[in-house]
């Protein structure tokens, strides 16, 4: 400060006072000062001018100070300064205020123009400190180079500014410089509209983020995210001066939430399928675009099968599973479910056999395969920077997962392939997961379908289609089952079981009723006496299974024998729905049957019904997997399932069709429970290839039977056949007459075979022995099984038939 800028100032109009905050006394007052008070002392320290300000300080008119010595005006006064002789550089007293009081200052001193008067410069302590720690505050805040602090005026141009080259785009920052020139017209005009705002109301602006890019450089557009802090700067009389705004470099920060959200994402979206091509999928579709522009998966060709890779991965032994997005254009070597090419050794190669992520440019990529056609092949348009993971899960490499970044997007980081391995390392889990289960089910499914009949079936008494549709879509078996089994007497079994439970344990119960209902059918026993006795055989089942399994071991099964002879069917039910019945007219209805007890309770009766079926008629069986599905009752299913097997049964239209036309009609999209159907088109024997003939209680009848069968077979032209049936026939009769009781009746049957059968009215069973050199007897038994293809015996609820058939050579 020079003199001119305190003359005349003990003239000033003392009566003209603020009221402004300035010091305080002891009791806390605040006294007016605008800025620092200057005074004028001569080289005695007298006051010779006095300012306004120092008025606003002290309270004392220029005429009640100048003249006299500044030490009046100073209480207190330090033991350093009392002996001084000269006037101090700088220090901190206590001045009297006209009212009594005393204010605490600090001041300077220098001298005026090079002549012996000195000017002081004084102000609060307090306003001193804070503008101390203001500036240190300030200084501080200018250091960082994360956070940049510009000072705009009412105009919103730059009045100053911390900003660097090296803080902005290589472009030093004027003053008056605005942010339209340094920034997007788009981007500066919404950070001048937040500007304005702070501007016009006083309402601060705290942390609010932003992305901008340069006006020089757009395509830095992602690699700087702004954090904004802005309030209004104004005067002493609360005037808008300007706005200070603090722009803090965020990206670290919006780095590490991608970084937490993309992570985040792929444990709640990746291992959600147990299918492998479903959840590399997943896993490609969170990497792209959220890591990547293209991300890409591929395993190793058993994974896909649910085996386990080899030691060694390579392209050759790669193929692709997933891509993403899918709209993108990828290039003629990356293809779903192609193989990888084989690719040289290189450095690069052998850090990813080692389980670490690799990061490389398009140059590396170039160097490494060393065939500029085969990196056309494989790497997409524009890409600039590639990141290549192995998927290690349980000691295995299950494959690699890519990605890509192409055109303006910025290259790989080291912190972005730490965060690619973590991906990769859950991913690969959620993969063998599937892996594994693929493994699983498939065995599961092999048993099942191992356990299975053939899906037809085209015997003398009907032709058959059976279906079997696991639940879930096919991801989970269970143990439903059907069967048609050819019985003598060109006859044929039909059965449908339902066994509780899902899964290997369910499978391995069905395959074991289901070959005791086989061997129970060669036995010839009834309907009931089937269920019987596997109703017993589920009993032992469920003492064998652990402890806390045995409840859940049972079932149910419908058991039926359909005779094209007599064209009628027999059949009992263990707690099964009632089969269907569509007739040739195309009308459908269930069969009124008794249903028995489920076959976990043995020792429960089962009742026999028997119904006629008319030729061409056909009988569907069902598990209730196919009458129970979503929100429907088994009655509203079997009303639906009628109606559906009356539209579709025709004539003209093979069973497997008509199967699984219905299947896919009634059954859900994911079913809950599988199910099974089987459908069985009834045919008839005619009745000129039927011949019957009671059998009187007379030896002599034998000889009379001998001349009916010979007469029989010459009318159906089997001539060849007439002597082996004639001893067949003896041995029967002479059977049935020396141990049987009347009634008894012979009776052939002509189709494929010759079926000849003697019933009687005795349950003696008949056995088969080796007779010896010397027995008389015992031998006709051997005689028919020799003479015979098959030889059986049945029981029925009155008496019993043998049986013996022989095969007709069709010439």
């Amino acid at each position: 400060m020079n003199t001119e800028s305190v003359k005349n100032a003990c003239s000033a109009d003392a009566s003209q006072g603020s009221t402004g905050a300035s010091g305080s006394g002891p009791s806390g007052r605040l006294y007016a000062c605008d800025g620092p008070a200057a005074a004028v002392l001569d080289n005695r320290g007298a006051v010779l001018r006095w300012t306004k300000t120092a008025e606003d300080l002290t309270g004392f008119r220029a005429e009640e100070v100048c003249g006299r010595p500044v030490r009046e005006l100073v209480a207190d006064l330090p033991d350093d300064l009392r002996d001084a002789t000269e006037m101090p550089a700088s220090g901190r007293v206590r001045l009297r205020h006209r009212c009594g009081d005393t204010t605490d200052v600090t001041f300077r001193t220098t001298n005026v123009g090079g002549s012996a008067e000195v000017l002081v410069l004084a102000a609060p302590t307090q306003h001193v400190a804070d503008h101390e720690q203001g500036a240190a505050l300030l200084r501080a805040l200018s250091a960082q180079n994360r956070i940049t602090i510009a000072v705009h005026d009412t105009d919103l141009a730059t009045v100053q500014t911390n900003a660097t080259p090296g803080t902005l785009d290589g472009r030093p920052v004027q003053p008056g410089t605005r942010l339209s020139d340094v920034l997007c017209a788009k981007d500066a005009e919404n950070l001048e509209a937040v500007l304005r705002q702070v501007l016009e109301t006083g309402a601060p602006v705290v942390r609010r983020s932003q992305q901008v890019s340069w006006r020089h450089d757009p395509a830095r557009q992602q690699a700087l995210s702004l954090s904004l802090s802005a309030f209004r700067l104004e005067d002493a009389r609360g005037s808008p001066t300007g706005v200070v705004a603090l722009y803090m470099d965020n990206a670290d920060q919006m780095r590490a939430s991608r970084h937490l959200d993309l992570a985040r994402e792929v444990a709640e979206r990746v291992g959600k399928s147990l299918d492998v091509v479903r959840t590399a999928q997943d896993l490609a579709d969170v990497l792209a675009p959220a890591f990547g522009d293209l991300a890409a998966v591929d395993l190793a060709h058993s994974v896909f099968d649910g085996d386990e890779p080899s030691k060694q991965l390579n392209g050759g032994n790669m193929g692709n599973a997933a891509l993403a997005p899918a709209t993108a254009v990828w290039p003629a070597g990356i293809k779903r479910g192609e193989s990888i090419p084989p690719l040289p050794d290189h450095p690069l190669l052998r850090r990813f056999r080692h389980g670490e992520p690799v990061v490389f440019g398009l140059d590396d990529f170039v160097a490494m395969v060393g065939n500029p056609q085969l990196v056309e092949y494989l790497v997409p348009n524009d890409t600039h920077s590639v990141m290549v993971a192995p998927l290690h899960a349980r000691g295995l490499t299950l494959g690699a997962i890519s990605a890509w970044r192409c055109g303006r997007s910025a290259p790989f980081t080291e912190d972005e392939a730490d965060l690619m391995k973590q991906i990769a390392s859950r991913g690969a889990l959620a993969i063998d997961n599937a892996r594994r289960y693929t493994r699983e089910h498939r065995a599961a499914v092999a048993l099942q379908q191992r356990l299975l009949p053939p899906a037809t079936t085209d015997t003398p008494g009907a032709e058959t289609a059976g279906i079997y549709l696991p639940a879930g879509g096919g991801a989970d078996i269970g143990g439903d089952w059907y069967d048609a089994i050819a019985l003598p007497s060109l006859r044929v079994a039909l059965v449908a079981g339902d066994v509780v439970g899902h899964g290997l344990p369910a499978s391995a119960t069905m395959g074991r009723l289901r070959a005791a209902i086989q061997t129970l059918a060669d036995m010839e026993i009834e309907p009931d006496e089937v269920l019987s006795r596997i109703a017993d055989l589920i009993q032992r089942l469920a003492a064998e299974a652990p402890l806390g399994d045995r409840d859940i071991v049972g079932g149910t099964c419908l058991y039926a024998v359909y005779d094209p002879v007599t064209r009628r069917c027999a059949m009992a039910s263990a707690g099964h729905p009632p089969p269907v019945l569509v007739r040739p007219d195309g009308t459908a209805e269930a069969v009124e049957i008794s249903p028995g007890p489920p076959l976990a309770l043995s020792g429960m009766p089962y009742e026999t019904t028997v119904i006629d079926v008319a030729p061409g008629s056909v009988l569907a069986l069902y598990t209730d997997g196919l009458v129970e599905r979503g929100d429907r009752v088994t009655g509203q299913g079997l009303r639906r399932l009628t109606e559906a097997l009356s539209a579709s049964c025709r004539p003209d239209r093979s069973l497997d069709e008509t199967g699984r036309a219905l299947l896919a009609d009634l059954a859900d999209q994911a079913p809950r429970d599988d199910a099974a159907l089987l459908l069985a088109r009834t045919r008839a024997v005619p009745a000129a290839d039927t011949a019957h003939w009671e059998i009187p209680a007379d030896p002599a009848a034998v000889s009379k039977a001998r001349e009916w069968i010979t007469r029989q077979l010459t009318m159906w032209g089997l001539d060849d056949l007439v002597f082996t049936t004639e001893v067949i026939v003896s041995e029967l009769v002479t059977n049935a007459i020396r141990y049987g009781r009347p009634p008894m009746d012979l009776r052939l049957i002509r189709h494929n075979v010759l079926v000849c059968e003697v019933t009687d009215s005795s349950a003696t069973q008949p056995r088969l022995r080796r007779a010896r050199i010397t027995d008389e007897g015992g031998r006709g038994l051997f005689l028919v099984a020799q003479l015979g293809g098959r030889w059986g015996c049945r029981h029925g609820q009155n008496g019993k038939t043998i049986w013996s058939e022989q095969v007709i050579q069709v010439p």
